[in-house]
């Protein structure tokens, strides 16, 4: 199976995945809340996060359909913290995946609490993981709490929005988005080596710098594309971090180093999964995204 089969088969798996565990008709008021959780949820997007899930547990020997929740439950979190980014107390945006922000579409009050619905339902799909042992759904709730809490996604985004209107240094931008980006990223690998049940030190290290590389590259891009590219191609607004007077990677480094960084941090993460069988997928995955126009 070529890298475009494989990955549109993983995500031919995650999409009716991820609509069932938010499918739900109450009859009782209060139906109007998923309806916003589902319409950003399924709004289209890469699914890089729930994809890699699945490649790690084939990579570790596991069964990618008892890697589905966990896959899920990421991807549920990566699109509360969607939401509540483009609430106007955060980044104040109106255009996500080429359509009005869940606050334009429904309410703003609706959006966060859509976005609180989906943190939750992401613990409560992990933890009904079907025949998946009893310690196995522990580490995988424990890996999403670290990785999404404080310590990781929301501290990045702590910092990031104390970063606006000032200049901060490469060192406390790296901490940002490894913090904001890249943790999550890293969550996506722990957990398909999780659910596959492996417990390689070697292996889960190599995950780990996987995510972390990618996740540093993936945000670099992310910055080149705030500044080159098109608005209707991201589906998303442009030009929000000048605006914001945000320190990126460009703004610190120049778009032409930035490439060579996000190509180099690119190179890092296909070099920590090499030594490791079954790598072919991640690595196309990696070089894929370098140069991205979306």
């Amino acid at each position: 199976m070529t890298f475009s089969e494989q990955l549109k088969a993983d995500i031919a798996l995650i999409e009716p995945a991820l609509e069932k565990y938010l499918s739900r008709e109450t009859g009782e008021g209060y139906d109007r809340i998923f309806e916003a959780a589902k319409y950003s949820a399924m709004a289209g997007g890469k699914r890089l996060r729930p994809v890699i899930v699945l490649e790690f547990c084939r990579l570790c020997g596991g069964d990618i359909e008892k890697a589905l929740p966990f896959a899920c439950a990421l991807e549920m979190i990566h699109t509360y913290s969607l939401i509540h980014d483009d609430l106007p107390c955060m980044d104040n945006d109106d255009l996500r995946r080429g359509r009005p922000t869940c606050h334009k579409a429904f309410d703003e009050a609706t959006a966060v609490l859509a976005g609180d619905g989906l943190l939750t339902a992401a613990f409560e799909t992990a933890s009904a993981a079907k025949d998946v042992p009893a310690e196995t759904i522990v580490r995988c709730i424990r890996i999403l709490g670290e990785n999404a809490g404080m310590n990781g996604m929301i501290g990045g985004q702590v910092l990031d929005m104390g970063a606006e209107h000032r200049k901060i240094s490469l060192d406390e931008l790296r901490l940002l988005q490894k913090l904001k980006t890249g943790c999550l990223l890293r969550a996506a690998c722990e957990l398909g080596c999780a659910a596959a049940g492996a417990t390689d030190e070697d292996t889960l290290t190599r995950a780990r710098a996987y995510g972390e590389k990618l996740g540093l590259a993936f945000q670099i891009e992310d910055d080149i594309l705030d500044i080159e590219g098109d608005a209707a191609t991201l589906g998303k607004s442009i030009g929000k971090d000048a605006a914001s007077e945000k320190s990126t990677f460009p703004s610190l480094l120049g778009l032409e180093e930035c490439r060579e960084l996000a190509a180099k941090l690119t190179e890092e993460a296909v070099n920590a999964v090499k030594p490791l069988n079954g790598h072919a997928f991640l690595v196309e995955l990696a070089r894929s995204l370098t140069g991205r126009t979306r």
